[in-house]
């Protein structure tokens, strides 16, 4: 009945429709009614997967599907009144578990390469309310929920926590700008992705890694520039300046872009604070969280109220800003979110009391970014693909 290609899934006799990952996101944007069909196993499911307000998700592993004779408690579960996008890890189980629905009259098309295929999918949106010098981008990485930056003035730019995985990106970016990709700055040593800093300098950016992390074990400190709390780098009329805030690591750093926006890397997203125990475990996180308190009050509240806080990520509880960034003004996070306003034993109680699980392969990315563990370029693609779960709780602790 079918003929097994190169990795093993069978492939099916019928012409099976796919549809790119950006197509798929386009659609769920417009809040289009989806239903998404992921093979995977159960577990990798419940880790991870693709949600919406408009998105019917249903899990049946591929191995369900095996049997010519697929059970019919199976087949209930798959509507065979509207359209099914099948999708899997890599995009060749999806195939096969199409193919099999479409012989059965399904309505069917397949996610091309799979999870792997919405991971890499990599949006840049205007930050229309940063009234600072020149222009602010946000970089958004939907599958992770990962953030970055990159703000250019005058012929000159300069990228915040970027990715390994989009080092060309970057770089195209900018020649497509007609800019010069200055500098490249990490905000602290992440432990859900694999930093782009290291390759972003061997094009010929400079790198830039905070000074306050370098003791944590970095192992290419001597190669890279380094920045210390009170620091500034001239990107056009723009001016970047490091602002130290440690709490979610000991070396956490934030960048003031054109007094206008905080890049505060894990320290505080617009939806919920960072967790801290990445670092020093469970032991060390209630000092952490003092440490994060202080840095919070003392460092970050204290500007504006209508500086924008710009974090390293974002969750499924966030509420983008009408620009359709991840961005909001430090007036209003203090109205919506009373993390800010407590007292430190309250606060400290909050963020220990409902962390997510810790991001997956967190020990190993860290390892990786710090230089003690070479990995290559699909290791370090596949090393972050998951949830990021950097925030302290699972929920949104601004607003309702």
């Amino acid at each position: 009945m079918y003929d097994m290609n190169a990795e093993d899934f069978p492939t099916p006799d019928v012409e099976v429709e796919t549809i790119a990952p950006e197509r798929l996101k386009d659609r769920i944007d417009a809040g289009e009614e989806i239903v998404l069909l992921d093979a995977r196993m159960q577990s990798d499911y419940e880790e991870w997967r693709i949600d919406g307000e408009t998105v019917t998700s249903i899990n049946v592993p591929y191995f369900e599907f095996l049997d010519d004779d697929i059970g019919e408690d199976v087949l209930d579960r798959i509507p065979d009144d509207r359209e099914v996008t099948v999708l899997c890890a890599k995009g060749g189980a999806s195939e096969y578990v199409a193919g099999t629905l479409a012989e059965r009259g399904y309505d069917v098309d397949h996610l091309e390469d799979g999870m792997n295929g919405w991971a890499s999918i990599y949006e840049t949106v205007e930050v229309t309310d940063y009234d600072g010098a020149g222009t602010l981008l946000q970089y958004q990485r939907p599958s992770s929920g990962c953030l970055g930056y990159l703000v250019y003035d005058d012929g000159e730019a300069a990228v915040i926590d970027p990715l390994r995985a989009f080092t060309d990106r970057y770089l195209e970016d900018a020649e497509d700008l007609g800019v010069d990709l200055k500098y490249a700055l990490d905000t602290h040593i992440h432990a859900d992705h694999i930093s782009g800093v290291r390759d972003l300098d061997d094009e010929g950016v400079e790198g830039v890694i905070p000074e306050a992390a370098v003791d944590r074990g970095v192992t290419y400190a001597d190669e890279l520039a380094s920045a210390e709390d009170g620091d500034t780098f001239q990107v056009g009329d723009v001016t970047v300046e490091t602002v130290y805030t440690p709490g979610h690591t000991t070396g956490m750093t934030s960048y003031l872009i054109g007094d206008s926006l905080l890049a505060t890397g894990d320290g505080l997203f617009v939806e919920s604070v960072a967790r801290p125990d990445l670092e020093e475990g469970d032991d060390g996180a209630p000092d952490a969280a003092r440490m994060l308190y202080e840095s919070l009050q003392e460092r970050v509240l204290t500007l504006p109220d209508d500086t924008l806080i710009g974090g390293a990520h974002f969750s499924d509880a966030a509420e983008p800003a009408a620009d359709g960034t991840y961005t909001a003004p430090i007036g209003r996070l203090v109205e919506e979110m009373d993390a800010l306003t407590m007292d430190e034993q309250a606060f400290v109680d909050l963020i220990l009391s409902d962390m997510p699980p810790r991001p997956a392969n967190y020990e190993d990315i860290i390892a990786t970014n710090l230089g003690q563990n070479a990995v290559d370029d699909d290791e370090a693609f596949t090393l972050e693909l998951g949830p990021n779960n950097c925030a302290a709780s699972q929920d949104s602790l601004a607003g309702d």
